[in-house]
Parts: C-alpha cells; sequence; structure tokens
C-alpha cells in the first residue's frame, strides 16, 4: 500500500504518532536540535595583539563582533600548550582528568619518551613466508586522551555535529557525526613531519637537521634520479622502508625543470610549488599498496640543484590511516576541495629553522595552507544546516611561532624584513575575514563562538633545566661525563638523583615505587623535596640581567583532578614572558649553560606561566563569568543545546541564555 492510498484517519493517527515520539525524544535528551552553533577554533590567537590591531582598524568583523557581542581572555590550561589546552576543551577536564600533561610523556620504568597523544598498538598473530610477514590480526591506533568529546554527547542527544580537524582528535572519535583529525595526525612515515631535501650542496646541517631528511643527488646530463623514502614495508621481515622513484629532467637553458613520479609529469619554474601530487608505495606487489601525497618546491636549479618535497601526507583520498568519521567523508572532502595537507599543524617550521626554507619561503607555504583552509570553510559554511560545526585554524600559531622576532621590534633578535613584518597582522586579518564570512551564514538565532587555546609571548631566552638541577643537586652525573652527548639521561647516575625535567614545562620527582630506580620516598620526604624544588625555581635568576625566569610552580598534586593526577609531572614550571624551555632540555639533555640565547626562527612561544598567556574568546552572547576557562566553554556549548554536561567535568556555564 503506497503511502497516497492510506484512510486518511490512519494518515492522521501515524501523523500523531510520530509527533509524539519525536516529542518523547526530546524529553528523554533535554536536548534542543533546532539549535546552531558555530565555533571558530584559532590556535594562538592572543588578546594583546587582537586587542591592537583592532585600534588600529584592521579587523572590522572582530570590532563589529566585540561590540554587539563580548569578549574575554579565556584562560589556559597550565601548562598552556595545544594538545593540553585542546584536551581540556573536548573533555572539559583539566589534565589530571584527561591525561595529556605534554607533547611527550616518559615511561617511569625506561625514562624514554613517547608521543602523548596517540600509540601504535603491536600488531597480533602474523603468519612468516619466506620474507614475507602476513599479519593474522592487525595493530591498532589508539588515542591516549581519556575523557569523552562533547560531540560524543551532542550526537547521544540527537545533535548533527561537523568538527574539522580538531586538535588531539587523531584517531577521531567514532561517532555517528563527521570529523576529521587535526592536531596529533602523522604525516605517512609516522613522524611530526618529515620533509625531503634533494641537492647537489647538502648543507653543512644536513646530517643534524631536525625534521627533514637531506638527500645528496647528481646532476648528470641534466638528469636527477631520486627516490621518495615511505614508511616501513610491515609486509617484509626486516621492515625496509618502502620507496618510490622519480626523475627530474632540468631545462639547459631555462631555470626550469620538469618532474616526471610515475605517471604524473610536472613542470616548475624557480621558486614554484607544485599542486598535490598522488603517489602509491607497493608493499606487497599486486596486492598491498599505500597511497600518499605531497607537494614539490623547486628552489634551484643552477649553480646548485635544489628541491624541496612536503612531508608524505596520508591521502585523505585513500586514506592509510583512519583521519575522519565517517571513513568516507575525507573522500568526499577530497571530490570537492581537491587533496589537502591532512598531517598535523603542516607549516614547516623545522625546514624553516633547518635553514632548508626561508623567512618567505615558509611564509608562502604558510599562505598556501591557509587558502586551504579558507575554501574549506567556505565548503562547510554552504553546506552547514544546523547543529554544531567546530572550524579548526592553524596559521596564526604556527606564524606566531616562526615570525615573531620580525614583527617585534624590541625582540632582542629582531630581523627586520619588508614582508614578513607584516605577516602576522595579515594573517589576523585573514581571520577577521573569515570571520566575516561566518557571520554572514550565520542567522539571528546562530551562536557564533570564536576561541583560541592560548595567547603568545616573545622567546628569547632559552633555559636548560636539567642543566639547573645538577647545579643544584638535584641530578648527579657521572664523573668524567661528557655532558655535550645529545643522550637522553644516558649519564644520570639515579642513585644520587632526586628530580628531573622531561617535556617543555614538566619536572619529576624521582619517586620510590614509581620510577625505575626511584629513591624519594613517598610521603614527607616527597613533600619536603617538593617544598625545596619550589623555593629554589622562585628564586632562579638571570645572571645576565637578573631577571626571574620562573614566575610559577605549579604543584599538580594540589591543584589538578581526576583519575590521571598519578601519571603527571609532580611539577609544572610556569616560565615569564620572554623564556621558555631550552632545545635540549626537554629530550634529557645537560649542555653546561643555564641560560642560552634563542636565536632560531622559532622567535614566539607560549610555553610559560598559564596566567601569561591567556585565550581569546568572543561571542555573540553575553559572557556571564569574569574570567572564563577552557573547560567552562565546553559546559557552555553543552548548555546551548540543552545537554547536561557530565559529572566530572570541572567548568561552568560561562554564556547567557539567548
Amino acid at each position: 500500500m503506497t503511502r497516497a492510498a492510506w484512510p486518511p484517519a490512519l494518515a492522521s493517527l501515524l501523523v500523531a504518532m510520530a509527533l509524539a515520539m519525536a516529542a518523547c525524544a526530546v524529553d528523554r535528551t533535554g536536548a534542543d536540535r533546532s539549535k546552531s552553533v558555530i565555533i571558530l577554533g584559532i590556535d594562538g590567537l592572543d588578546p594583546r595583539l587582537l586587542e591592537r590591531f583592532m585600534e588600529d582598524g584592521r579587523l572590522p568583523n572582530f570590532a563589529r563582533l566585540a561590540a554587539t557581542g563580548d569578549t574575554a581572555d579565556l584562560e589556559t590550561s597550565m601548562p598552556p600548550l595545544s594538545p593540553v589546552a585542546w584536551s581540556s576543551f573536548i573533555t572539559g577536564l583539566d589534565p589530571g582528568g584527561h591525561a595529556i600533561f605534554d607533547f611527550l610523556h616518559r615511561d617511569p620504568e625506561t625514562l624514554l619518551p613517547y608521543d602523548a597523544i596517540y600509540q601504535v598498538a603491536e600488531p597480533g598473530r602474523s603468519l612468516n613466508v619466506g620474507p614475507w610477514v602476513l599479519p593474522l590480526s592487525g595493530g591498532a591506533v589508539e588515542p591516549l586522551r581519556q575523557g569523552r568529546a562533547f560531540w560524543e554527547l551532542l550526537e547521544e542527544a540527537g545533535v548533527e555535529t561537523t568538527v574539522f580537524k580538531m586538535p588531539v582528535n587523531f584517531p577521531p572519535v567514532e561517532t555517528g557525526g563527521r570529523s576529521l583529525s587535526g592536531m596529533g595526525t602523522p604525516d605517512l612515515r609516522g613522524t611530526h613531519g618529515t620533509f625531503s631535501f634533494f641537492t647537489t650542496r647538502p648543507p653543512e646541517n644536513a646530517n643534524t637537521i631536525s625534521g627533514g631528511v637531506v638527500h645528496r643527488v647528481e646532476v648528470v646530463n641534466d638528469h636527477v634520479r631520486a627516490t621518495l623514502v615511505g614508511p616501513p614495508n610491515t609486509f617484509r621481515r626486516d621492515a625496509p622502508d618502502l620507496r618510490v622513484d622519480f626523475d627530474v629532467f632540468v631545462d639547459p637553458d631555462a631555470p626550469a625543470a620538469k618532474v616526471v613520479l610515475g605517471d604524473t609529469e610536472l613542470v616548475l619554474n624557480e621558486g614554484e610549488w607544485s599542486d598535490w601530487v598522488g603517489t602509491r608505495f607497493e608493499a606487497v606487489p599486486f596486492l598491498a599498496s599505500v597511497s600518499a601525497s605531497a607537494r614539490f618546491y623547486l628552489q634551484e636549479v643552477r649553480p646548485d640543484f635544489k628541491l624541496y618535497v612536503t612531508p608524505l601526507q596520508i591521502d585523505p583520498a585513500d586514506p592509510a590511516l583512519p583521519i575522519s568519521t565517517p571513513e568516507r567523508w575525507s573522500r568526499e572532502l577530497t571530490d570537492t576541495l581537491g587533496r589537502f595537507y591532512t598531517q598535523e599543524l603542516p607549516e614547516d617550521t623545522k625546514a624553516f629553522s633547518g635553514g632548508i626554507l626561508s623567512g618567505r619561503e615558509f611564509w608562502q607555504q604558510a599562505q598556501s595552507i591557509q587558502a586551504e583552509s579558507r575554501k574549506a570553510l567556505d565548503h562547510l559554511l554552504e553546506t552547514f544546516e544546523g547543529g554544531l560545526l567546530f572550524f579548526y585554524f592553524s596559521s596564526v600559531d604556527q606564524i606566531s611561532h616562526m615570525l615573531y622576532r620580525n614583527m617585534d621590534g624590541e625582540h632582542p633578535f629582531h630581523v627586520p624584513d619588508d614582508q614578513l613584518i607584516d605577516g602576522l597582522r595579515t594573517v589576523y586579518e585573514q581571520m577577521d575575514d573569515a570571520l566575516g564570512r561566518v557571520l554572514e551564514a550565520a542567522d539571528a538565532e546562530t551562536t557564533v563562538i570564536v576561541m583560541s587555546d592560548h595567547g603568545f609571548a616573545p622567546f628569547s631566552r632559552g633555559v636548560n633545566l636539567n642543566s639547573w638541577l645538577v647545579e643544584r643537586g638535584y641530578v648527579v652525573l657521572r664523573p668524567a661525563v661528557r655532558r655535550d652527548e645529545d643522550i637522553a639521561f644516558a649519564n644520570v647516575d639515579w642513585s644520587q638523583t632526586t628530580a628531573y625535567a622531561v617535556g617543555l614545562n614538566g619536572l619529576y620527582v624521582n619517586l620510590r615505587g614509581r620510577e625505575a630506580h626511584g629513591i624519594v620516598a613517598p610521603g614527607a620526604a616527597y613533600d619536603a623535596l617538593v617544598d625545596r624544588l619550589e623555593r629554589d625555581l622562585l628564586a632562579m635568576r638571570d645572571a645576565r640581567d637578573g631577571r626571574q625566569p620562573v614566575t610559577l610552580v605549579y604543584r599538580t598534586r594540589r591543584e589538578l583532578h581526576g583519575a590521571h593526577v598519578d601519571a603527571a609531572p609532580d611539577i609544572m614550571v610556569g616560565y615569564d614572558r620572554g623564556y621558555r624551555s631550552s632545545w635540549e632540555s626537554p629530550l634529557g639533555g645537560f649542555p653546561r649553560e643555564v641560560f642560552v640565547d634563542n636565536r632560531d626562527p622559532w622567535s614566539g612561544d607560549h610555553a610559560i606561566d598559564y596566567r601569561l598567556v591567556p585565550g581569546v574568546l568572543m561571542t555573540n552572547q553575553r559572557i556571564t563569568r569574569e574570567r572564563p576557562a577552557l573547560t567552562d566553554l565546553t559546559v557552555a556549548v553543552l548548555d546551548e543545546f540543552g545537554v547536561a554536561p557530565l559529572p566530572e567535568m570541572v567548568g561552568q556555564d560561562c554564556l547567557a541564555p539567548r
């Protein structure tokens, strides 16, 4: 029987039953499914700089939203590191609840660092056939963040959600909504981003560059033969790296070259970036292969040949690892947007710091990433029909890190550059334009929220915290040790060491029963040691000018809540503006100097006292708390839809009802 043939009375009854069922669904969940909330998550948006650029008249849409809505500094996490802060927003928990304390954690048994965001479980059973290893049960990528994501609660209440590149969401939470993983997503090789640089003249630092591999090549009869190195081939006994060869044909007269990779040919001029190029790494002939994508940049043809290749991306058109929910969504986005960066924070700061890319070349790459993000935002706004839309921008954070010394004329290592001096202001203006597009798309009933996870400060002096611990007697090194050896904690005498530092802000007590070689007894001895550490850290002075580098000693057992406090560092060190952990100390290095100048292009930072680098909260609603925090915003977003927060969430609603 077709619907057209239903008797009128029966049709009326079915309609009434459907309405009653819908009403029961609303009553059961308490959710208002008619609501719309759009959140722009702008990593690193700083309230001081935002106010400065607004006063200059450069940000009309931010100014309009501030005038018609409300704005406040948004209290960040301690430490104010992106994975920690975004985890607090995602879960409504502090680090003691969500168990993310830094970019790195440490294994107390081995003291080896490991990635804080996810882990790869060992594969299960396998069958060995000659040189081949055939898995019978596979390993899995497992997130390490604890707690439930707020959009999980929304979806359970029937609210549609779209979450684009939320940090610390790799692999993405399995939900019924649409999501694409963000910060924490590795490149295809399983790293945080490893670029390739092919050249006839490797730089002096070729063997020490972090985040990239330099390949020496030769130009023979205007021809270069080179190889892209992919992930390990786990189908082979010795797991050799997968490889794909490619050719470059140098124009004998013009400053140009043709790159041939498989069936793809592209001609580039010097200083030109390619579009995305796809390729496949064959793991088992005719049976198993891995898809990848990359962009090529022809830096120089002669006298030296120089070709940069981005880190190999998990191809969104055919992902080798889970990057979206549903799995098909990354493919659908590729069909509409073309290929795009899937690696976390894809702006190649390591190539800039290592001298492979110049400041202007880094800026070009960052601008292409910004353009990709804006194209994605426009698409999602065009297709948004209600519920929650969260959209993430990385460019402000990464450009603030790398161009702070260009913008800040008072930075001790200021580098004037006519183009780069306005780079940071330009990206704020681009965020203003993106906000204008959101305000245009939002109707009068839509809640619009602009938020950032933290602000920014200059970074000109590095603190070798482990070296300071040696000076103060907390760390004891073996006699006749070579302190310049870059081996994490290899020369520590643990039988006499009471505390050590790992990561950007963490300081651990060598606690008996927790650490593999612990000597500090729990209880009174532990408390006395932490008291002494606090006094000594706050009394630390920079001999150059007498400044106090440490302004906060954050005692996690006293300040944090939740089931994972015992996994936290015992102290989080909060540095003053201008200071930060050195580059060597986080991984267990012991340089002889405690304080070092930071001359790296990475000249802005936020790994300091959280009170000094708040984020931004701006919305078209009234903010009801004087000092709202990230965890308050979590509760507020749930409340917008009438969804109750979980009992373990530590925040309070900070937005007035509309």
